[in-house]
């Protein structure tokens, strides 16, 4: 362990050392012959601030209710007490909010954040002191119903914000396809465009090239006319001359 110049272990460590006594829980939790207090007090071993992530822990714990089905609902919940549902992942809030052996309370625990993290995920705008602040201010509405009913509820709003989520992913999935297809329908036209401008300006120049051949064409037929009727009028007149001199 890497030890500071004031004496404490740096945070990095404490992860790395939390990790590995989180796998060694989940190694001894299945002995039958553990313990409650001695299992809890291998988990108090590590200060809360170790822990980043308390997938670990909770695998730990769940592995630990599983091997010991005799524990009473007070042993349970003060063994998954040690258990923050802030630190869970969304893959072990999905499990626990599914796993009959973990107290009422806690699976609607995890529930609840469960709810904010979707409604989080659908606004983007809650931080961590609002989450905090509706947490506490929760609990009048969850001291006046059941952990039964509680359980229900989140429950069913919770399906119902996957499926809103679920839509607008879709839509999302969709408003991109649409894009995609307006931007090669913009790129078409400008080649277009590009290839009409091109034939045209290859017309205009080719009718340029034959005007000129035609133009130098005729001024040579001109020429050669021109010529022949200067010609006629020499050649009579030597011909005339050529019968006097004989003559």
């Amino acid at each position: 362990m890497i030890i500071r110049r004031h004496g404490s272990p740096s945070h990095g460590s404490l992860l790395k050392v939390g990790r590995l006594v989180d796998a060694y829980l989940a190694e001894i939790a299945p002995d039958p012959y553990l313990s409650l207090p001695k299992f809890i007090a291998m988990i108090e071993v590590l200060p809360d601030y170790a822990r980043v992530i308390d997938d670990g822990l909770y695998r730990a714990i769940d592995i630990y209710l599983k091997a010991h089905p005799m524990l009473s609902e007070q042993e349970c919940k003060k063994l998954c007490k040690y258990i923050d549902c802030q630190k869970l992942s969304q893959e072990a809030c999905n499990h626990a909010a599914q796993n009959d052996r973990l107290p009422v309370h806690l699976v609607v625990r995890v529930l609840y954040f469960e709810q904010l993290r979707l409604k989080n995920a659908l606004s983007g705008s809650c931080g961590d002191g609002l989450l905090s602040q509706k947490m506490s201010s929760s609990g009048v509405a969850s001291a006046a119903m059941s952990p039964r009913d509680t359980y229900a509820c989140l429950r069913r709003e919770n399906r119902e914000l996957k499926l809103e989520i679920s839509r607008m992913r879709v839509r999302l999935s969709d408003l991109e396809k649409e894009q995609v297809v307006m931007k090669e329908g913009m790129m078409d036209k400008s080649s277009g465009g590009k290839t009409l401008l091109t034939s045209i300006s290859r017309g205009f120049g080719r009718m340029g090239i034959f005007k000129g051949q035609e133009g130098g064409r005729g001024k040579q037929h001109k020429s050669g006319l021109g010529s022949g009727k200067k010609l006629q009028p020499k050649e009579g007149k030597s011909g005339r001359s050529k019968r006097y001199s004989v003559s």
